[in-house]
């Protein structure tokens, strides 16, 4: 047998195994990127469920990309999102402190394109850092909007001291893409008179059309919060809303990710305090209800982000 009719041979093989693989798992699973914050040097991680509450970690917990770019050349808050052409596109944190954010994309996870520093507040001499970026899909301008938490030292001066140094007075903004190559000059996306962190965006799905950002907010004085709330535009533009109530309980709270499962609106957090994810649902968007004590994620995971995948996904990664 020549080698080439051998491989021939072994590719249709592996073909059969992971079609035989994906008979057997949900129509829709889940993924959940997530990194280590002791191993932030070594890229993000990946788990996976058939039902959003019960994830077994991928690849036996190693990485599937360590970051190469950005001032410190670390990967924090990963963000991964599924494009409607099926490429996953992936934003994370390349530093505690600087004015870039990393990206990179792939077709199947595992083999990925070159790595991005995408300099998003070089323009500001005073900008502090450039954290827990996330991106999402704009149908309605057929665009990518990517958005981030940064401090500009002297901006808001009336929560300069709200978590007790003015190096961290955040608020959120974002630039836009069609094609990962040119991006729009950055602009303020949301600013509620509050220090905020870790936005994150999914269309609602009651009729309203509207954007729902959850958010971190990061204030620690006069009263502490270090909670997650949540505010509504009518476009990616806004205007928004003002901040629901915390949606979490006493404990602090950071690192929002939603998504929307049958009738459920779940939004999984970080208990970084606790090194535990959590988790909140609610079929209104105003009476949420802590099912923590339900899900369980790999030992360690940080600072995580959701999405569904169609189940061959999971297969070929099952099988990799």
């Amino acid at each position: 047998m020549t080698y080439s009719k051998f491989l021939c041979i072994f590719v249709l093989c592996c073909a059969g195994l992971i079609a035989r693989a994906a008979e057997k798992l949900p129509e829709t699973c889940y993924l959940f990127a997530y990194f280590y914050h002791d191993r932030e040097g070594e890229g993000f991680r990946l788990a996976w469920s058939a039902d959003g509450y019960s994830f077994a970690m991928l690849n036996e917990g190693k990485s599937y990309l360590q970051p190469t770019v950005g001032e410190n050349k670390l990967m924090r808050d990963p963000a991964l999102y599924r494009s409607p052409d099926g490429t996953f596109h992936l934003v994370w944190t390349t530093g505690w402190t600087g004015k870039t954010i990393g990206y990179a994309s792939s077709k199947d996870l595992i083999h990925w394109s070159d790595q991005q520093a995408i300099p998003v507040m070089a323009h500001e001499a005073e900008a502090q850092n450039s954290w827990a970026p996330e991106l999402v899909w704009d149908d309605a301008k057929r665009e990518y909007l990517i958005h981030w938490s940064t401090t500009i030292l002297g901006k808001y001066p009336e929560t300069a001291m709200s978590n007790k140094r003015p190096e961290r007075n955040h608020r959120i903004y974002a630039t836009t893409t069609k094609d990962f190559k040119t991006y729009t000059p950055t602009k303020l996306l949301y600013d509620g008179g509050y220090n905020v962190i870790d936005a994150n965006l999914i269309k609602a799905e009651d009729g309203t059309n509207d954007w729902l950002m959850f958010v971190k907010n990061e204030t620690v004085q006069p009263k502490t919060e270090k909670n997650i709330r949540l505010v509504r535009g009518k476009s990616l533009a806004g205007p928004w809303s003002e901040a629901s109530p915390a949606l979490t309980g006493n404990y602090w709270a950071e690192g929002p990710a939603a998504i929307k499962v049958g009738d459920e609106y779940r939004v999984y957090f970080d208990k970084h305090m606790l090194n535990a994810i959590g988790l909140v649902v609610s079929k209104d968007l105003q009476t949420w209800q802590d099912v923590s004590d339900r899900v369980t994620f790999p030992k360690d995971a940080r600072h995580g982000c959701i999405l569904a995948v169609p189940r061959d996904v999971i297969a070929t990664l099952l099988n990799k």
